[in-house]
């Protein structure tokens, strides 16, 4: 199912944006080759005349690239610091990767291998490994982040719809690295608060 969140517009324009580009250049430097081969080719009397240089063609094979590189640059740049600098009143999960499942614990102490979150709140992740590398990957929200033991690292979201949407492990982990799955379901705020007071029933000591 495809979801939604604050990252797919910045991850989709940069991805199609360096792909626009890398094609542009292809058919170019192509179209100059193909030119080239057949004006120069053996036989038809033309040489081609060595030139010792030209300033103005070495600046402007100097600087167009580097304003398309740049650009590229910026468009990264931009995702990357929104990722770095969740909000203040972000909600707080933790995250466990161990071979081969997903373990989640909420601020109070519930824990589940689903991860549940409210539709419309900005979510951080906690992430941590009890053993290999892993790394946390929800591709429908366009997010992936390493997973490494004694590091603390940490992703954060905003669901913009509600829906059910897979979480994988992106890192190969080990003999089982395909069957660390599981999934992400948003809920509509109300929803989500009858989902964690029935976790709260559940896990309350019997009397």
């Amino acid at each position: 199912m495809f979801g939604s969140s604050n990252y797919i517009d910045l991850v989709d324009n940069a991805f199609i944006f360096i792909v626009v580009i890398s094609t542009l250049l292809l058919v170019f430097i192509t179209a100059l080759m193909i030119f080239f081969v057949f004006k120069y080719k053996r036989g038809n009397g033309k040489k081609a005349v060595n030139i010792h240089g030209n300033v103005s063609l070495e600046i402007a094979w100097t600087v167009i690239p580097v304003i398309l590189v740049m650009a590229m640059f910026y468009y990264g740049w931009i995702g990357y610091d929104q990722l770095s600098n969740p909000p203040a009143d972000a909600m707080v999960i933790k995250a466990t990767g161990q071979m081969w499942k997903w373990t989640f614990t909420y601020d109070n102490g519930i824990k589940t291998d689903t991860l549940y979150v409210p539709q419309g709140k900005a979510i951080k992740i906690n992430l941590e490994s009890n053993d290999v590398n892993h790394a946390f990957y929800i591709h429908s929200f366009r997010i992936k982040r390493d997973v490494i033991p004694n590091k603390k690292n940490f992703v954060w979201f905003k669901p913009e719809k509600q829906g059910s949407y897979d979480i994988t492990c992106a890192e190969y982990c080990g003999l089982n690295h395909s069957y660390m799955y599981t999934k992400i379901i948003v809920l509509p705020p109300a929803k989500y608060k009858t989902w964690m007071d029935n976790q709260k029933i559940l896990a309350a000591p019997a009397k």
